[in-house]
């Protein structure tokens, strides 16, 4: 246990972990049911200042060019300047959604482990204290948790090696030779920026890109949705929305193309002292080796309560999981878009209100003096 120990863990309703967009919907809806921050409900946010993982983002990531991002529900985001950094802009939109709705998230604050506690509550070990909370929202998405893939002599490489989650915009790939790792959106757009810079570029997938034409609406989305939605309801990890859309070919995307940029070639074999090399023969030498490689979900402080299935994920009914209907978990699986995590959050408020009325709160934990 922590340092407040249980007997002064604080008894709260609901305990929200993480105010991005998803844990930001969470706490409207449950404001909307007439729950009241720091006497019903908290919102903890290990992030320094409002904005999700949007405050991390590259600069050179501007608001004009984010795809898809959704308003949170009951204020929209307008005017904004298409040219200035998504991690501005966004950030901003945040911080004043938090103030309009009076939803006070407590920042910084580290969730370190939730564990069953007494009498059917769920006991949350932070850094500010202990909480024993009747539901969780779980909503700590993925930023928090880059993957980097494991490949023959990796720490033989003599150059850099760098992740999505810390790419500082291509002007530091100067005259570098740069191989940029990963399928994805981030990597697409990563490499067609460094090309400008650098001395080289070289792109390697494990799988050949799937280029997606033509529109994408509703139809299609729930489609993709549906597909994501399955493994999360097998406990299997949930693979991104983005991952069964494929890749929308646009304008930019075909000049990329034409311009030789976006030349796939197969994942590499090994990694050598001075770049890459292919079990054929071939090698390619750099200075640089960016892995946008994606992300993992950031759920390691739910491992006390075993939820994980076989499958590696953990299966959730709608929001619920399915071993423990006090948690929920929202931006996870199919609800990991900006639309989908409104969705849900909306969705385990409705859950998480007829489980409050099923079952009335136990005696509460002895106060400390601060929480009284």
């Amino acid at each position: 246990m922590n340092d407040f120990g249980v007997q002064d863990a604080r008894d709260i309703d609901v305990v929200v972990i993480g105010a991005g967009q998803a844990g930001l919907s969470a706490a409207y809806h449950l404001r909307r049911t007439g729950l009241e921050p720091d006497r019903d409900f908290v919102v903890l946010d290990h992030a320094p200042r409002p904005g999700g993982a949007w405050q991390f983002r590259w600069p050179s990531l501007t608001y004009g060019k984010v795809h898809g991002m959704h308003a949170l529900p009951g204020k929209e985001l307008t005017g904004a300047d298409p040219v200035r950094p998504s991690s501005e802009v966004i950030g901003d939109y945040f911080a004043d959604y938090e103030e309009t709705f009076g939803l006070r998230v407590h920042r910084p604050v580290d969730v370190t482990a939730v564990r069953e506690g007494e009498a059917g509550r769920l006991l949350v070990e932070t850094s500010e204290g202990t909480y024993a909370t009747r539901a969780l929202v779980n909503a700590t998405g993925t930023w928090d948790r880059p993957f980097w893939p494991r490949y023959p002599g990796q720490e033989t490489f003599r150059g850099r090696q760098l992740h999505t989650a810390q790419y500082p915009g291509p002007e530091a790939f100067a005259g570098q030779r740069v191989i940029v790792v990963g399928g994805g959106a981030s990597g697409t757009q990563h490499l067609m920026e460094i090309a400008d810079h650098a001395a080289a570029t070289t792109w390697v997938t494990r799988r050949e890109p799937v280029w997606r034409e033509g529109p994408f609406g509703e139809v299609q989305g729930r489609a993709a949705v549906a597909l994501v939605e399955e493994r999360v309801r097998r406990g299997l990890a949930p693979q991104s929305v983005v991952s069964v859309t494929g890749l929308p070919l646009n304008d930019a995307i075909r000049a990329a193309r034409e311009r030789g940029i976006l030349d796939r070639q197969p994942m590499f074999d090994r990694i050598t002292p001075t770049g890459v090399a292919w079990d054929d023969g071939r090698t390619v030498d750099a200075d640089v080796i960016l892995w946008a490689t994606g992300f993992r979900a950031a759920i390691g402080h739910l491992a006390p309560l075993r939820l994980r299935e076989p499958g590696g994920g953990i299966r959730v009914e709608g929001t619920r999981a399915a071993r423990d209907p006090r948690v929920h978990l929202v931006g996870y699986g199919p609800s990991a878009s900006t639309i989908g995590a409104n969705r849900a959050g909306r969705a385990a408020v409705a859950e998480i209100r007829d489980l409050l009325r099923s079952s009335p709160p136990t005696a509460p934990h002895p106060q400390p003096a601060a929480a009284r």
